[in-house]
């Protein structure tokens, strides 16, 4: 077979499942969701050790074309998502095309070594060379500079529509998602502790990092806004692995042709900031990113850092929408400071699935807990199973979590 006819087929096998009722069902669920007015909570499950799924060769890619493998693998992942695992993901009638965005970046590039436990898995072990030291290297930091390849775009775009024309329509995208985290950065330019120990021994000096990083992201959003390649806000269907459908979005006086930040949502996190305090937290993370998600229409933060003893400052972060409660939270205390004004994204143990033997006690009961807990305090609630290093090999794994917590959501 041709490249195209192999992209041909699994589009047509996108389109049946994306016209079946139920995506418009699931569509509607998230939007209530995320209006904070749930009908059940919502299941998903995202970042998945592909390495081990491919039992039956269903994900083996055939294409000869590395461009034409990108689209070849999303359609692969994304139907055996839904064969085996679907809970509430939503299988869409188009796909999306990457515009040609040159991005320049910090200025400052990061210099690591990996080490890699199975070279098939993308979960690597790095160590990272401090590469920030000095005010001479905070200088080299600079505004990443934005421009577009219309042309090449033109291209992806025309050769997208001879491959999927009548099957699936194609959507043009500048990139579904946005991610402000810049103490993930700081953490690779200057390494964790490193950083940990910065704020406390040179204050002054993180501050000048924090505070010339954030310029620069704003001024990289200044360029994607004015140059209208932020994406349409219409194809944010995810938002850091959860659905991003909502009424509010995008916001009144949407012009196509030039998306604004306040028509998306946008993703925020400082992972490394687990083990500090709240003031802390606040004075060099927040202080610095509550002026970028002003600009945004919606926002959800956290990720795998513990945040149920930080939601006094969190709750305050502007258009606050979704706020992620990890593994090592305590749902009762998260539930109590989100109450019925925040979306409680939780983030359930991935390590229940990567025991030699495959146990479903702890997880029903932890998915129990967590959903009694919200239920008292009236949250709206998000199951998100993400970060799934490994399931021994056993993909069925997924398939009963996704069974386990779908009858949970709507018991």
């Amino acid at each position: 077979m041709t490249d195209k006819s192999i992209l041909r087929e699994l589009a047509k096998e996108t389109a049946e499942i994306a016209a079946l009722p139920i995506q418009e069902e699931k569509r509607v669920l998230w939007r209530k969701l995320n209006g904070l007015n749930p009908q059940r909570p919502m299941v998903m499950i995202d970042q998945v050790c592909w390495n081990e799924m491919n039992y039956d060769g269903l994900l083996t890619l055939r294409c000869e074309n590395p461009e034409l493998r990108v689209y070849e693998e999303f359609l692969r992942r994304q139907l055996f998502k839904w064969k085996h695992f679907p809970a509430d993901m939503v299988v869409e009638p188009y796909i999306k095309v990457n515009r040609k965005i040159n991005n320049t970046g910090y200025g400052i590039k990061v210099q690591d070594e990996t080490l890699a436990t199975d070279p098939l898995n993308d979960v690597m072990s790095h160590s990272y060379k401090d590469i920030l030291q000095t005010e001479e290297d905070i200088e080299k930091i600079t505004v990443p500079d934005i421009s577009h390849d219309s042309a090449d775009t033109s291209r992806r775009l025309e050769e997208a529509r001879n491959i999927f024309g009548g099957i699936l329509d194609v959507r043009p995208v500048g990139g579904e998602e946005f991610f402000l985290c810049i103490w993930d950065f700081i953490s690779q330019v200057k390494g964790v502790e490193n950083a940990l120990y910065a704020i406390i021994d040179e204050p002054e000096f993180m501050h000048r990092v924090a505070a010339k990083l954030t310029r620069s992201f704003s001024g990289m959003l200044d360029q994607l806004e004015e140059q209208g390649l932020l994406p349409d806000a219409r194809l944010q269907t995810t938002i850091h692995c959860t659905g991003a459908y909502a009424d509010e979005l995008p916001a009144p006086g949407y012009n196509l042709e030039k998306p604004r930040c306040k028509d998306l949502w946008i993703a925020g996190m400082a992972q490394m900031f687990s083990t500090v305090s709240g003031a802390m937290h606040e004075e060099f993370e927040l202080s610095y990113a509550k002026p970028i998600y002003e600009r945004f229409g919606l926002v959800y933060y956290g990720c795998c850092e513990p945040l149920d003893r930080k939601l006094d400052i969190v709750t305050k972060i502007p258009n606050l929408r979704k706020v992620s409660m990890s593994p090592w939270t305590d749902a009762e205390r998260g539930a109590e400071g989100l109450g019925n004004s925040f979306v409680f994204s939780s983030k359930p143990n991935p390590s229940f699935l990567a025991f030699d033997s495959f146990d479903e006690e702890p997880i029903i009961n932890e998915l129990k807990k967590i959903k009694a807990a919200c239920a008292r305090n009236g949250s709206p609630l998000e199951f998100i199973l993400k970060d799934i290093s490994t399931v021994k090999s056993q993909p069925q794994r997924l398939s009963h979590w996704a069974e386990t917590a779908m009858e949970i959501a709507m018991s």
